[in-house]
């Protein structure tokens, strides 16, 4: 196990003594959040495009090195693109 700076030691200690309490709140926004995680992760819509094939062995060959299935990259590329994450 690494070693605990001075900060993460009282952290831990005072997480295994029970000292530390949930925050106001918390199961509200626990629940906001997961409303949040469904929504992003829901694949309502499907498309159809045609690629080169260059272009898509490209994308298997990236996707890949990643170890995710290419059609996975090529959603997250597109929802990164939409969110203006994406820059050239």
């Amino acid at each position: 196990m690494n070693t605990l700076d001075q900060e993460e030691s009282e952290i831990l200690e005072a997480f295994e003594s029970a000292k530390v309490k949930r925050a106001r709140g918390a199961a509200e926004t626990q629940k906001r959040h997961q409303q949040y995680a469904e929504a992003m992760f829901k694949k309502d819509a499907r498309i159809n495009i045609r690629l080169t094939s260059k272009d898509l062995r490209g994308l298997q060959k990236k996707a890949l090195a990643e170890g995710i299935p290419y059609q996975t990259l090529v959603a997250s590329i597109l929802h990164k693109y939409v969110e203006g994450r994406l820059h050239e």
